[in-house]
C-alpha cells in the first residue's frame, strides 16, 4: 500500500477516534449539566405554581386554567396537583411529544430522562395540596443533536484539509523518491543518471547523494576501460602519423569487403605512393618529409569526410604509401575521384611541399566480392607502375573485369523508383543466437529489389545507388512498413538498421516515429539499429533514443569498434546491445590482438551490463573464443545466411 493510502486512512482512522471520543465526552458532560438544568426548570415551576395557586386552592377551576397556562408555555412532560389529605389527584396535563429532527438512536443512546420538581401549596398554615412537575427533555436533546452535528462536521472538515494539506506535503516531500526509482529504473536500461537536485531533508539527501556518488562511480569504470580500449585499437589499427587506418586495418578491412554477402558491394581499389620518399627524406629533411605524408593523409581524411562515403577506409600502408578502399564506386566515379586528388597533389607540389614532379602515382583497380585481397591488391600494383610510366598523368584505371553493371544512374534511378513505389521489395532474414546455448535471439532483417526483369538485386549492388539518389530515408520507410506487416503475422523478434539520412533528416524521423507509434503491439519485437559511422550528435542521438523507448522500441548499435571513444556516451542511451563489426572478429581465434581488443570491450560494456553480439562469425574457432570472452550473441554466415522467410 503506498504511503499516501497510508496516510489517508490514518486520518481517517484519527477522525473517528478524535470524533468518537470528542462524542462520548461533550454527551457525559451535557447530559449532566442538561439534567441540572432539567431539575432546576422543573423546581423553579413548581415553586411558582406553589405561590400563585395558594390563594385559590379551594377552586378547582382556577387550579386548572394555572396549570393550563404554565403547561402550554413551556417544556414539561406533566403538571399535576395532588390532595395531601387523600392522595386525590385535583388536576393533571401530560404529554407524550417527542424531540422533533432527531433520529431515535441517538434519543436511545443518550437516554436523556424526564427530571422533576415539586412544590406544596398552603391554605393558611395547613398543607393543602402538592404541585409535581415534570421537565420534557425534548429541548435539550436538540442541543445535544445539534452540538454532535457541528463537531461531526468541524472535524471532518479538519480531516478534509488534513488530508489534502497532508498528501500535498508527502507528495513534495517524497518527490526525491520518485527520483531515485526513475535513476534505478535508468540503471537496468544501461543508463547513468544523476540527480541534479538534491532534498533539504537530511533523510533523503543522503540517499541522493550516495546514489549519485554510486552512479558517478559506475561511469568513472565505464569511461576508464572506454579509454584503455580505445587506446588499445589505435595501436593495433591506426597510424600514429596520420591518424588513419594502418595496413593491418586495411587487410582487414579489404578481406571482409571480398566476402560474398548482402551489404558487401563491388567498387575500386586506389593505391598512392609518394614518390622517391627516401630522395624526400635527405633533400627535405624528416619534419618536411612528415608534413608532407600528413598532408596526404588530411587530403584523404577529406576526402571520406564527403557524404555518402562513410563505408570507405582510407589507410597508410607503410611509409609514403596509401591507400583508398571504396566499395560502391562506379568507374566514371572513379576517374573523377582521381582527377580530384591529382588536383590536390599538384597543389601541395606548388606550395613546395615537395620538389619531386609530380608528387605522387596513383593506381586504381576495380573489385569485386569473391575476389582474393591478393588479387585486387596486385592489380593496383600493376596500375600504379603503369601510371609511374606515364608521363601524361599521375594515374592509371585497370579493370580486368566490367567491375560495375552496364546500367547507368538513369537505369538505377528509374527500377529503383519503380521498385520502391510498387512495393517489389523481399525481405531477407539472418538469425542471431545466443554464443552459449545457440537458442535464437533476433532475426536481422535485409532486403532484396526486385529489378524490371523479376531478379532479385542483394543490398551490396542497389545501397550505394539509393545513397547516391538520396532516397535512404524513403527505403527506410519501406522496409519499416514491410517489417511491421511481417511481424502482424509472424511474431519473433527482429531487428532493423536505420540510415544516416533518417537519423539526420528531421522530417523523417518524424514521420517513422509515427509509423512506430502506430504500431504498440509489435514494438517489443522489433529493435532499431544505427550504424556506428553514421551516428548523428549525442544530443539528437539520445533524445531518438528516449523516443523509441516511450512507444516501445529498443535501439542497438551495430557495426561497432571503429569509434570506440563514443562508448563513454552510451551510458545515457539505454541500448539493447551492441554489435561487434565483424572487421574484429574475423579470424580472432587466431589473433591474439584482436582477441585482447574484444576483451576490453567486454570489460568496459559488462560493467553496465550491456550484451555485445558479433557480427560476421565465419568459422566454428571465432564463435569458441567468442563464447569464451563472454559475448552473448553471434551473427553470420556459420549461423546461418540471409534467407526468405520459411
Amino acid at each position: 500500500m503506498s504511503l499516501l493510502k497510508q496516510l489517508f486512512l490514518a486520518i481517517c482512522l484519527f477522525l473517528v477516534v478524535a470524533f468518537t471520543g470528542s462524542f462520548i465526552a461533550s454527551v457525559e458532560t451535557s447530559r449532566e449539566q442538561l439534567l441540572s438544568q432539567l431539575r432546576s426548570h422543573a423546581q423553579d415551576a413548581a415553586t411558582a405554581l406553589g405561590l400563585s395557586m395558594a390563594p385559590h386552592v379551594d377552586d378547582p377551576a382556577m387550579l386548572e386554567l394555572m396549570v393550563s397556562s404554565i403547561f402550554d408555555s413551556g417544556y414539561f412532560a406533566s403538571i399535576r396537583v395532588v390532595s395531601i389529605a387523600d392522595d386525590r389527584v385535583i388536576v393533571e396535563r401530560s404529554t407524550e411529544v417527542r424531540a422533533e429532527n432527531v433520529p431515535q438512536w441517538f434519543v436511545d443512546l443518550v437516554n436523556l430522562t424526564p427530571e422533576g420538581g415539586d412544590a406544596l401549596i398552603m391554605r393558611g398554615w395547613e398543607q393543602a395540596a402538592r404541585v409535581e412537575v415534570l421537565s420534557h427533555p425534548q429541548f435539550a436533546l436538540a442541543k445535544l443533536w445539534d452540538g454532535a452535528i457541528g463537531s461531526l462536521l468541524w472535524l471532518l472538515l479538519c480531516g478534509l484539509v488534513s488530508a489534502v494539506l497532508g498528501g500535498w506535503l508527502l507528495r513534495t516531500q517524497l518527490r526525491p523518491l520518485d527520483n531515485m526509482v526513475q535513476q534505478a529504473q535508468a540503471i537496468t536500461r544501461r543508463e547513468f543518471l544523476t540527480l541534479p537536485r538534491v532534498p533539504r531533508t537530511p533523510e533523503l539527501k543522503r540517499v541522493v547523494l550516495a546514489m549519485n556518488q554510486m552512479v558517478d562511480k559506475l561511469k568513472t569504470l565505464f569511461a576508464e576501460e572506454a579509454a584503455r580500449s580505445e587506446k588499445l585499437r589505435e595501436e593495433a589499427y591506426q597510424d600514429s602519423l596520420t591518424g588513419l587506418a594502418n595496413r593491418r586495418q586495411f587487410d582487414i578491412r579489404l578481406g571482409n569487403q571480398l566476402v560474398v554477402n548482402e551489404q558487401n558491394a563491388e567498387g575500386y581499389l586506389l593505391l598512392l605512393r609518394v614518390n622517391d620518399l627516401g630522395g624526400l627524406n635527405q633533400r627535405l629533411g624528416g619534419q618536411r618529409t612528415d608534413a608532407l605524408i600528413g598532408a596526404l593523409g588530411e587530403l584523404l581524411k577529406r576526402l571520406l569526410a564527403t557524404p555518402g562515403r562513410s563505408e570507405w577506409l582510407a589507410s597508410r600502408s607503410r611509409g609514403g604509401e596509401f591507400t583508398l578502399l571504396a566499395p560502391g564506386l562506379s568507374s566514371d566515379d572513379a576517374e573523377r575521384l582521381a582527377e580530384e586528388i591529382s588536383e590536390h597533389l599538384d597543389n601541395l607540389r606548388q606550395t613546395g611541399a615537395s620538389d619531386c614532379d609530380p608528387v605522387a602515382h596513383m593506381g586504381i583497380a576495380a573489385f569485386r566480392p569473391g575476389e582474393e585481397p591478393a588479387a585486387v591488391i596486385g592489380r593496383a600494383d600493376q596500375a600504379l607502375a603503369q601510371a609511374q610510366s606515364n608521363a601524361a598523368r599521375c594515374w592509371e584505371r585497370l579493370d580486368d573485369f566490367t567491375a560495375q553493371s552496364g546500367q547507368g544512374l538513369h537505369d538505377w534511378r528509374g527500377w529503383i523508383d519503380e521498385a520502391l513505389n510498387q512495393g517489389k521489395l523481399q525481405l531477407y532474414f539472418q538469425p542471431v543466437v545466443a554464443c552459449v546455448s545457440g537458442k535464437l535471439l533476433q532475426r536481422k532483417v535485409l532486403a532484396r529489389l526486385l529489378d524490371p526483369q523479376g531478379e532479385a538485386i542483394a543490398a551490396g549492388r542497389f545501397l550505394p545507388w539509393i545513397e547516391r539518389l538520396g532516397w535512404a530515408a524513403r527505403f527506410d520507410l519501406a522496409m519499416l512498413e514491410h517489417a511491421l506487416a511481417h511481424l502482424s503475422r509472424h511474431a519473433e523478434p527482429l531487428a532493423l538498421s536505420l540510415s544516416a539520412a533518417t537519423l539526420r533528416e528531421a522530417a523523417t524521423r518524424d514521420r517513422f516515429l509515427a509509423l512506430l507509434r502506430s504500431h504498440p503491439q509489435q514494438a517489443h519485437l522489433l529493435t532499431l539499429e544505427v550504424d556506428e559511422r553514421h551516428l548523428p550528435p549525442p544530443a539528437e542521438l539520445e533524445a531518438l533514443s528516449q523516443n523509441l523507448r516511450e512507444a516501445g522500441y529498443g535501439l542497438g548499435l551495430q557495426h561497432f569498434g571503429g569509434r570506440f571513444s563514443l562508448i563513454g556516451n552510451l551510458t545515457h542511451l539505454g541500448l539493447a546491445y551492441l554489435k561487434i563489426d565483424g572487421t574484429y572478429i574475423r579470424a580472432i581465434d587466431l589473433e591474439s590482438d584482436k582477441r585482447m581488443f574484444i576483451e576490453a570491450i567486454f570489460r568496459a560494456t559488462n560493467s553496465i551490463d550491456l550484451p555485445l553480439i558479433a557480427e560476421m562469425v565465419e568459422t566454428q574457432g571465432e564463435l569458441e573464443v567468442l563464447t569464451e570472452l563472454g559475448v552473448h550473441g553471434a551473427m553470420g554466415r556459420l549461423i546461418g545466411a540471409p534467407a526468405p522467410w520459411q
